[in-house]
């Protein structure tokens, strides 16, 4: 949805909403690299990238493009992953990457039913919160079918938002990692809506939705809806549920960090998180998979889990 093409052999010119992207890309790859090569057992690792828009590589400031990033968080990761296990006298991390890289294609977008003059209608509107909410509910309905979880927030440009960096994950735990690493560079992203759990409804008259840059003060509005969101989920599920079960029934329908979650649990008097051996835990980092969340006999205020919220669902 940028204006004009990359001139990649003249020299392109790196903007600023291209710069944030690259920023989140590469401490999200790096980060995604180091939890899933943690195992001391894992002798290979396979993964496959594949980028539809990736450009020339380099531009004219001489910063590196997408397909550059990848490299060099590759090679950075098996630099240190095996620097550390011969130090400790493990076998070596053998990584296996196939990369595919792809750019000017035609037919970009196409399956959408979307033409360039139909985008072109758009220009002046893309500040709008109210449209900024609209167009994040069809990407992620448009694209939810291709991964489990899907993340559907804009690059947030102060002179408009001029496309999205979506990101695809099979497992809860990748969404968890790529919420954090948003949070880490606040006010590049962005999502309009709410901010606790079913960050996708929308209603004109909520005064819950809200142009969520995922600073401090948005952190702040989000564990307040999470207080009260996260006790309605449990209830769904009668009065108990697996911390793993409620990670993955959450991280496709929040922006949440992983410790406002942590802390809107146990800083809640209605909800309690039991260990495997029946013991509470008291701090939010000590939170883990296998724990049990659960809604406490003797609720604070009533009144809310009865029914639930309708326009939660």
């Amino acid at each position: 949805m940028v204006a004009k093409p990359y001139l990649w052999q003249s020299g392109a010119t790196l903007q600023e909403h291209s710069r944030r992207k690259h920023k989140i890309l590469r401490e999200y790859f790096s980060r995604y690299l180091s939890v899933r090569c943690q195992l001391p057992q894992q002798a290979r690792f396979r993964l496959a990238i594949v980028e539809g828009f990736s450009g020339g590589g380099r531009y004219a400031c001489g910063a590196a493009g997408s397909p550059i990033i990848f490299i060099e968080e590759l090679r950075a990761a098996a630099e240190r992953f095996n620097l550390t296990r011969t130090a400790e006298r493990m076998a070596p991390l053998d990584i296996e990457c196939l990369l595919v890289f792809n750019d000017e294609s035609p037919a970009q977008l196409s399956f959408l039913g979307a033409t360039p003059a139909d985008l072109s209608c758009l220009d002046g509107r893309m500040s709008n919160n109210e449209w900024l909410g609209a167009a994040e509910r069809l990407v992620f309905a448009s694209f939810r079918s291709c991964a489990k979880y899907v993340s559907p927030f804009s690059i947030n440009n102060p002179e408009g938002w001029r496309y999205w960096l979506i990101h695809f994950a099979g497992n809860y735990r990748a969404r968890q990692e790529y919420n954090n690493v948003l949070h880490q560079n606040s006010s590049m992203q962005a999502h309009f809506g709410r901010s606790g759990l079913h960050m996708l409804s929308f209603d004109p008259a909520d005064g819950a939705n809200a142009l969520y840059l995922f600073d401090m003060s948005g952190r702040a509005e989000s564990k307040k809806q999470l207080f009260d969101d996260i006790p309605r989920l449990v209830t769904e599920f009668g009065d108990a549920i697996g911390v793993g079960e409620f990670y993955g029934s959450i991280y496709n329908m929040t922006p949440a960090h992983m410790d406002d979650v942590h802390a809107a649990i146990i800083e809640n008097p209605d909800l309690q998180v039991l260990t495997g051996s029946g013991g509470e835990r008291r701090k939010a980092n000590t939170i883990e998979a296998g724990d049990t969340l659960r809604v406490k006999q003797q609720r604070s205020f009533f009144p809310i889990f009865l029914g639930g919220d309708k326009g939660l669902k």
